[in-house]
């Protein structure tokens, strides 16, 4: 086993999430794994890495770049095994049972970031490295990983008091999900949606693929004989591009910009003003006037001030540019 495989707990070998994997390129046996497994893959992993964790902090060891930086950075291989699969399979090919985990597993995969984040002692090691960065004869990359480490910790909070941290904590969790809860209701209601065409008159302009899927749409819900547009991209990017139906592109094109408001158990405004105050405390609490300032002080612009001088000394031209566009292409609609 090489120095960076995971740790792989001998009574978790038969779940192929932490199995060592040995097909073409090294990819995960997609086709042996099934929702089930996620949930004590994820429990293993989590545990691995916390051990990990806590033998770096909690070792006897002066802090070197090795067992302090380069331990962490080959921590936590196992639960980036798991986590890499289980969420390209939610984003690219979720259902119901991988929805209801990932509601479970984001608060906790948060609350763990955190707990490293936030770990006193953990921190402590860093920064003693950090202070005396230039006599460790590091090389530029070690030395800019050093500080990416210094800056990280500073900014998660961890030189705070305990009730700050415990707050951080708990903001940190909420957001998690409110994060998910947001993307899963931006995703049912693509689900939800679909633009009934029904003759050939709707599907002017439309090339043979998009018509084949649009035919196979229908028919997956009940529809035989019709075609349906959905919000994938597969499907409403080309109806937008395609499509001679300008009544019917802007029906589509609503529905697409109106995903996660259009009321009910889906609408995701409530969820976008927690989350705003949730970040804006986060803010406060790590020293900072507002989430913006928090966010752009770790980018290249620094500063709110910085980024909208930015923004405004190029609005006008585009603006312009834009109006420019705009009247063209109603001449070129007006033509057609």
């Amino acid at each position: 086993m090489s120095a960076d495989a995971p740790t792989r707990p001998d009574n978790e070998r038969a779940n192929p999430l932490l199995a060592t994997w040995d097909g073409p390129f090294g990819l995960p046996p997609f086709g042996e794994i099934e929702p089930a497994h996620f949930r004590p893959a994820f429990e293993a992993a989590l545990a691995a890495h916390a051990a990990e964790i806590a033998a770096i902090s909690g070792s006897s060891e002066v802090p070197d770049f090795a067992n302090t930086i380069e331990a962490m950075e080959r921590g936590g291989a196992l639960l980036r095994q798991v986590a890499s699969v289980f969420f390209t399979l939610s984003g690219a090919d979720t259902n119901d049972e991988l929805q209801a985990i990932e509601r479970e597993i984001a608060p906790r995969l948060a609350r763990h970031r955190a707990a490293i984040s936030l770990d006193a002692a953990l921190f402590a090691r860093i920064e003693a490295l950090f202070d005396k960065r230039d006599a460790l004869g590091l090389d530029d990359e070690q030395l800019r990983v050093l500080e990416r480490y210094h800056t990280g910790f500073t900014r998660s909070g961890a030189g705070l008091g305990e009730a700050d941290k415990a707050r951080l904590m708990e903001i940190a969790q909420e957001l998690a999900g409110l994060g998910t809860s947001f993307a899963q209701n931006v995703l049912a209601d693509e689900k939800a949606y679909g633009l009934v065409l029904e003759t050939e008159a709707d599907l002017a302009g439309l090339p043979d693929f998009l018509r084949d899927a649009a035919a196979d749409a229908a028919a997956s819900r009940g529809l035989p004989g019709s075609h349906v547009i959905t919000l994938s991209r597969s499907s409403i990017e080309p109806f937008l591009q395609f499509s001679e139906r300008r009544d019917l592109r802007e029906q589509a094109f609503r529905a697409w910009a109106e995903r996660g408001e259009t009321g009910g158990a889906t609408d995701n405004r409530a969820i976008m003003s927690r989350m705003m105050a949730l970040r804006a405390e986060r803010a406060r609490l790590l020293g900072y006037e507002t989430f913006a300032a928090f966010r752009l002080a770790d980018e290249m612009a620094k500063t709110p001030e910085a980024a909208l001088g930015l923004l405004r000394s190029v609005w006008e031209p585009a603006k312009r540019r834009a109006l420019e566009e705009a009247s063209a292409l109603q001449t070129i609609a007006q033509g057609e």
